[in-house]
C-alpha cells in the first residue's frame, strides 16, 4: 500500500507541474519583441446617464441594469433615447436619438476598446393599485379598478367596528392607512396608494349581512383558499349578486350561517383530474357530504341550488332523485388546471330541443348556430372538466332521454355534440326548491394564461348564464 501511495503522489506532482511549463512556453512565444499585447483592456464601459423621452434612467452598476420610471399610463412602443452618456472613449450599439420599442426590455452593448458590457434597459410604470383586500383573513372584497371602489360583505355577527384588512398592492408603492391596521368600517373608508408619480384613492364599503340571500359554498375555510376555478366563480357572485356571502361546508354543518332568507346556494366544484362517478364523488367531496343534511333541509324547505361542474353529483345525495342515490353523472373527466387544453376556437354545447326559450339561455352572445351556447374563445386554456350523462343502448342506465327523465325526475336543458346531457334542471315541486345543473366542460371560469392576441367575446356568456340562473332560481 505504501508503494502505491508514493506512485500516486509522483503522478500528481507531474500533472501539477505540466500546466506551469505550458504557461511559461505560451508566455515566451506569445509576446512580441516589445513585450506588449494588442488587446486594449483599459476601457471603462459605464452608462453614466440615460434618458427616454423626458424620463431619466436609474443606473445600477451591480446588476448592469437601467430602469426608467414612467407614469402609470404611458405609451412605450416608440420612446426616444434623448440622452446617453457613456464612459470616455466608449461606444454603444444604440445611438442617442434612436426610437425604441420599450414594450419589452432592451440590451445595450457598450464597448470600449476590447472590453464590453451588456446593459439591460427597461421601463417600470408607477402603478398604484390595490390588487387584493381581505378582512380578518376571511372576507374578500371585490375590486372595481375603474371606479376605484372595494366592496366586502361580512356576517353581521362579527360587527364592522374593528376589522383587520390584509391588503396587497403594487410593488414599490405605499398605502395609507397601512395594511394590518384595524379599522372601523361603519362608514366607507378611503385608502390612498402612492407610487412615485402614480396615486390612487380607493373607497372601501363593508356591508354587514345578517341573513344572506345567496351563498357560494366550498371546502375552504375562506374563499382565498379555494382553487382558482372556484375562486373566480365566487368573486363573480360576490360582485354581481346582492347580499351574497361565501361559507364553507363546515359553516353550514355548524349552522353558523342564517339561511332563513337565502334563496340560492351555488357550488362550483373543481378537482384536478376529474371526479368520475358516485364512489369517486363520495370519496372526494367529504366536506359537502358531511353537510348534506343541512343542504337537504335547505332544499326541502324551498331553497334552490345552482350546481356546476362536479357539484352536479350532489342532487342524488340530498334526495332530489328520491331514494335512488345512484343517479349521479355516468361519464366524467377533467384535466389539471396547469395542463389545460388550448381552445383553437369557440367551444360550444347545444340547447336541447324545445328549450331555446328557457330563461337560462336568454341574452347570450350568439354564434353561427342559434341552437348552440358559445362558451370560450380562441386562445383560452380550458380544463374541460365534464360531468355528463350518456344515454343510449351502450349506456345501460339510460336507454334514452325519456328513461333518464323518468329515473332522475329532471329535464334536459343542454346536450353535447354527441347528445350527452350536459345541462339539466330539477324543477321546483311540492315546496322544494329548484336545482339547475351544468356539467359541461365548456362552463369554465378560470384560464391560467392566454395566448397572444386573445380577445374575449363568447366567454362572457358564462357570467350571463350564471346571472340567468340566479334570476330564475330566486323567482
Amino acid at each position: 500500500m505504501k508503494k502505491n501511495n508514493i506512485y500516486i503522489i509522483k503522478v500528481v506532482k507531474v500533472l501539477y507541474l505540466l500546466p506551469l511549463c505550458l504557461l511559461a512556453f505560451l508566455f515566451l512565444t506569445g509576446c512580441n519583441s516589445d513585450n506588449t499585447s494588442d488587446l486594449q483592456l483599459e476601457g471603462n464601459c459605464m452608462v453614466e446617464a440615460l434618458k427616454l423621452d423626458s424620463y431619466e434612467g436609474n443606473v445600477d452598476l451591480k446588476t448592469r441594469t437601467i430602469t426608467v420610471r414612467l407614469p402609470e399610463v404611458y405609451e412605450t412602443s416608440a420612446m426616444k433615447l434623448t440622452a446617453l452618456q457613456l464612459s470616455p472613449g466608449a461606444t454603444c450599439d444604440v445611438s442617442e436619438g434612436a426610437t425604441l420599442n420599450m414594450d419589452a426590455p432592451k440590451t445595450l452593448h457598450v464597448k470600449n476598446g476590447d472590453v464590453f458590457i451588456d446593459w439591460t434597459l427597461s421601463v417600470l410604470h408607477d402603478e398604484a393599485r390595490i390588487t387584493q383586500f381581505v378582512l380578518n383573513d376571511i372576507y374578500t372584497g371585490t375590486i372595481d379598478q375603474d371606479a376605484k371602489t372595494i366592496t366586502a360583505y361580512v356576517p353581521a355577527s362579527i360587527g364592522v367596528e374593528s376589522l383587520v384588512p390584509t391588503i396587497i398592492y403594487s410593488a414599490n408603492a405605499t398605502i395609507t392607512p397601512a395594511s394590518g391596521v384595524p379599522q372601523d368600517f361603519t362608514n366607507p373608508v378611503t385608502y390612498k396608494v402612492t407610487n412615485n408619480s402614480a396615486e390612487s384613492t380607493y373607497t372601501v364599503t363593508v356591508h354587514a349581512i345578517d341573513k344572506p340571500k345567496a351563498l357560494f359554498v366550498g371546502d375552504a375555510a375562506n374563499m382565498n383558499d379555494l382553487d382558482p376555478e372556484a375562486k373566480e366563480a365566487c368573486l363573480w357572485m360576490l360582485s354581481n349578486v346582492s347580499s351574497s356571502l361565501y361559507a364553507s361546508f363546515a359553516d353550514l354543518q355548524a349552522e353558523s350561517v342564517d339561511l332563513s332568507e337565502c334563496k340560492v346556494i351555488w357550488w362550483h366544484y373543481h378537482v384536478d383530474g376529474g371526479v368520475d362517478g358516485h364512489d369517486a364523488f363520495a370519496a372526494k367531496a367529504k366536506g359537502a357530504l358531511a353537510a348534506k343534511n343541512e343542504l337537504r333541509k335547505f332544499y326541502e324547505n324551498g331553497g334552490s341550488l345552482f350546481l356546476t361542474r362536479y357539484a352536479t353529483n350532489l342532487p342524488s345525495f340530498i334526495g332530489a332523485t328520491g331514494s335512488d342515490e345512484w343517479t349521479t353523472p355516468n361519464n366524467c373527466w377533467g384535466q389539471d388546471e396547469d395542463k389545460a387544453e388550448l381552445c383553437g376556437g369557440p367551444w360550444t354545447f347545444r340547447i336541447f330541443n324545445g328549450q331555446n326559450a328557457h330563461p337560462l339561455w336568454q341574452g347570450l352572445i350568439a354564434g353561427d348556430n342559434a341552437d348552440e351556447v358559445y362558451c370560450t374563445d380562441a386562445g383560452y386554456h380550458i380544463t374541460n372538466s365534464t360531468a355528463q350523462y350518456h344515454v343510449g343502448t351502450d349506456w345501460g342506465d339510460y336507454p334514452d332521454y325519456n328513461a333518464w327523465t323518468t329515473r332522475t325526475g329532471a329535464e334536459v336543458l343542454g346536450v353535447g355534440g354527441d347528445g350527452a346531457i350536459v345541462a339539466w334542471e330539477y324543477p321546483a315541486t311540492a315546496g322544494k326548491g329548484g336545482i339547475i345543473c351544468i356539467g359541461s366542460g365548456c362552463f369554465d371560469w378560470y384560464s391560467y394564461t392566454f395566448e397572444a392576441g386573445y380577445t374575449e367575446n363568447y366567454h362572457k356568456n358564462i357570467s350571463t348564464i350564471a346571472k340567468n340562473a340566479f334570476n330564475y332560481l330566486t323567482k
